[in-house]
């Protein structure tokens, strides 16, 4: 069993629904509470945490390699944090202030010391996900890709601080100031996802590099923020629509033959945008359907007061018919019968002939209108 993970594909496809899970766990949390963005400066610091380490302990790779990266993306959340407390800058200038000057440092000292070593902008940056069965480490006599060993035990801590701290993470993304009343610590807490956020970014800059791991942390977590509002459905759900993206994102890379790891991150944009416009309540058809809905439900409480104002009076004749509606109320015939048709479904009027008049429904919703506006409401125009 453990010989199938030294497959390339089933290696590639594992790696891709480890990384999904561990990416989408924190970054719920982070999507919740609008620090989304966060996720870019941590992937982009942790080249200045490799960097440094590097030049420190001479290592490339191993704990202590991660430990570093995630050090400095640790170090990136803090520093953005003081500024922004600080009230000197707001939020969003005190990220855009840190992280590309970590970023810049640490690009600087690898073209500058480790020229000569495996320890590259692209590899750190893009990653490639096809290549992580080359990388093994012996597992019970097998062997295991060491990204998919990094990953599972990312992915495995992630799940297990979102399982132990759900409470605590649910009031300090939603209400903190509650948080610290029941004695709660929300900034520690938070810190402590910040901090495993930046050692799966290091994780998974084998797999898809530090770029593309922010599609995975930010994407699936929104696209369920569109589907659902409760945090026990979204949490679950964004981890399943960042693996059904690894699954479609690895088979259209073949088809295309493009970048594994690039395809599956934006195949997280295609569900996202598919979620955008179909989401039963969310979305931009439902949304523009309320929109058009409100509009006719506008038209026809206006359809209701003009049949009521002249309902019984001289002019009755004139004023209760389509073309009335087209002169007087500045309605296209298409409109004008598209409201007549939703008051005969509704049995609010009904039609007499050439003239449109109002059922016992409609006169009571007619008296509802008048009484709402005022007096003298109801008078014939």
């Amino acid at each position: 069993m453990i010989g199938l993970l030294s497959q390339p594909e089933t290696a590639i496809l594992l790696t891709g629904v480890l990384l999904s899970a561990a990416a989408a766990l924190p970054g719920n949390f982070l999507v919740l509470r609008g620090n989304a963005l966060l996720t870019d400066a941590i992937s982009h610091s942790v080249v200045f945490g490799i960097a440094v380490t590097w030049l420190a302990t001479g290592l490339i790779a191993g704990p202590v390699q991660v430990l570093g990266a995630a050090a400095a993306g640790l170090l990136t959340v803090l520093a953005i944090e003081a500024l922004s407390r600080s009230g000197v800058i707001r939020q969003d200038a005190a990220m855009g202030l840190v992280f590309p000057t970590l970023f810049a440092a640490g690009v600087l000292i690898l073209n500058l010391y480790a020229r000569d070593i495996h320890l590259d902008i692209d590899t750190v940056l893009l990653g490639e996900i096809a290549f992580v069965w080359l990388d093994t480490t012996p597992v019970l006599g097998a062997e295991v890709p060491q990204a998919l060993l990094t990953l599972a035990a990312c992915a495995a801590l992630n799940a297990a601080y979102v399982v132990l701290f759900w409470k605590q993470l649910k009031l300090a993304t939603f209400d903190p100031d509650l948080a610290r009343l029941q004695g709660m610590r929300p900034g520690a807490v938070f810190s402590g996802l910040l901090a495993l956020t930046a050692t799966t970014a290091v994780a998974a800059l084998d797999a898809v590099g530090a770029i593309l791991f922010v599609a995975f942390v930010i994407v699936p977590p929104a696209t369920a923020f569109l589907l659902t509002r409760r945090l026990s459905v979204m949490v679950p759900l964004s981890v399943a629509l960042g693996v059904g993206a690894v699954f479609l994102g690895h088979r259209a890379a073949f088809a295309l033959d493009v970048s594994i790891g690039g395809s599956m991150a934006l195949t997280t944009a295609v569900l996202f945008i598919a979620a955008l416009l179909a989401a039963p309540e969310q979305g931009m058809v439902a949304t523009l359907r309320r929109r058009r809905d409100r509009q006719v439900m506008v038209a026809l409480r206006t359809l209701v007061s003009h049949l009521s104002a002249h309902a019984d009076g001289p002019r009755q004749s004139e004023e209760n018919t389509v073309s009335a509606l087209e002169d007087h109320l500045r309605w296209s015939r298409p409109h004008a019968e598209r409201v007549i048709l939703r008051g005969l479904d509704a049995g609010l009027i009904r039609r007499e002939g050439g003239l449109l008049a109002l059922s016992a429904t409609g006169q009571a919703m007619a008296r509802e209108i008048a009484a709402a506006l005022g007096p003298g409401s109801n008078r014939p125009g």
